[in-house]
Order: C-alpha cells, then structure tokens, then sequence
C-alpha cells in the first residue's frame, strides 16, 4: 500500500492532464471507492488525504524535503511550498493535488475515468 500511495502521490504531482488520464486501472480501481468508473473529486481527496498522512512519516503535520525525497524533485518541492518556509503542510498539499486534479478533468464533470 504505501508504494501505492508513493506512486499516487507521484502522479498526483505530475499530473498534466495526459498523465492523470493515463492512470492506470490498478490506480484508478484503488481510488474509485464507489466503484463507478471514475475518480470523483472527494474520493481524490480523501486518498490524497490518506497520502499525506502516510508520507508524514514524522508525523508533525508537514512534509520536509527528506520525507519526499523519493517522491518529488526540488522544482516540486518548491512548487508545491507555497509560503517558501521549507516543509509542505497538508493544506498546501491539498491545494497542489486538488488543483492538479482540476487540471486533469478536461471535461469539468468532477471526475476522472
């Protein structure tokens, strides 16, 4: 589960729109918690929720550089480090992978399939 999380956080951070169409089945059946083809955007947030608790392996409610290490680059880091103070909160997590996922819903209907 937590590669699963790791990729899922990943993508959500890569996620021009071809590539959070591109999610694979596996992925997609993972997030698709009412099992109705798509990835609705509370059933996104939930697991990228879930995401952000599991790469807290601290658990002091951010995110430092080595926590995702593994997950984003510097560019992605900073990015996604709105106030510039060197950690990722859940909010600016949140923001980053929810405005990532309106990116990739190309037809506005709140979901991806």
């Amino acid at each position: 589960m937590k590669g699963a999380v790791l990729l899922a956080a990943f993508v959500a951070f890569n996620a021009a729109a071809a590539q959070a169409q591109a999610m694979n089945q596996g992925q997609m059946d993972r997030l698709d918690r009412d099992r109705n083809g798509a990835v609705d955007r509370s059933e996104y947030q939930a697991f990228m929720t879930s995401a952000f608790a599991n790469l807290d392996r601290n658990k002091d409610g951010s995110l430092s550089r080595e926590e995702v290490a593994q997950t984003l680059n510097a560019q992605q880091f900073t990015a996604t480090d709105a106030n510039g103070d060197g950690k990722i909160t859940q909010q600016e997590f949140l923001n980053r992978v929810m405005a990532d996922f309106e990116a990739a819903d190309r037809s506005g209907d709140g979901s991806l399939q």
